[in-house]
C-alpha cells in the first residue's frame, strides 16, 4: 500500500446470477495518490465481476508484479490475474503466461480505442486472455458512486452489471472485446 494512499471502505451485496453466487463481502481499498476515483471504482467493478472468498486486491499501481485483482489456488498458483488500464503488452503475455486466466479490463475515451486498436492483433494469439472495455459513460458513473464509506448493491445477470447505492443505479454493459473461448483464425 502506497503511503500516502487515500483509503476507501465498500460494503458489497453481491447476487451473481450467472454464476450463482450470492456473498456479501467488506472491502478495504486504497486509493494510490496517482489513480483517480474512474479507476479505483473500475478495480472495484472487477472485484462484483470475479467475486470469490479468496480474491484479493493486489499492489497493482505500486507494482510491476503483481495484478490489481488475483486469485490464487491453496499452492500458490495463479488461477486469476486481473489488470485494469491499458497495460503493456509484455505485461500482458507475462502474466498470461504466470496464470490460467488472465482479465483486462480497459476504459476510458479514446485512449482505451488507441490501445485496443494498436494491440489486438499481438493479444489474439493467447488463448487465456479476455479483454474487457467499459464506455466512457459507464466508467464516469461508477465515479460517482466512490465515496470513502460506501455500501453497494451488486447484481449479475445475462452479463450485465447493475451496482446501486442509496441514490442511483447503474447499469453496465461491458463489452468483450476478445474472450477466453475466441480461438485464432
Amino acid at each position: 500500500m502506497a503511503s500516502n494512499a487515500t483509503i476507501y471502505k465498500a460494503a458489497l451485496q453481491i447476487a451473481d446470477m450467472d454464476r450463482n453466487y450470492y456473498q456479501d463481502h467488506t472491502l478495504t481499498l486504497a486509493r494510490h495518490p496517482s489513480e483517480t476515483d474512474e479507476r479505483m471504482m473500475v478495480r472495484l467493478l472487477a472485484f462484483i465481476r470475479h467475486a470469490h472468498e479468496a480474491l484479493l486486491f493486489g499492489r497493482g499501481m505500486s507494482a510491476e508484479d503483481e495484478p490489481d485483482l488475483w486469485l490464487k489456488d491453496l499452492t500458490g498458483n495463479i488461477d486469476l490475474w486481473v489488470d485494469v488500464g491499458q497495460p503493456e503488452e509484455k505485461d500482458i503475455r507475462r502474466a498470461c503466461g504466470r496464470a490460467k486466466l488472465v482479465y483486462v479490463y480497459s476504459y476510458g475515451n479514446r485512449g482505451a480505442e488507441l490501445w485496443w486498436a494498436k494491440s489486438q492483433a499481438n493479444l489474439a494469439r493467447l488463448d487465456n486472455l479476455t479483454v474487457i472495455n467499459l464506455a466512457p459513460e459507464t466508467s464516469r458513473a461508477l465515479s460517482l458512486l466512490a465515496q470513502r464509506n460506501m455500501r453497494l448493491q451488486c447484481t449479475l445477470q445475462d452479463a450485465q452489471i447493475w451496482v446501486a447505492d442509496e441514490q442511483r443505479t447503474i447499469q453496465i454493459d461491458p463489452v468483450i472485446l476478445k474472450d477466453v473461448t475466441t480461438k485464432r483464425r
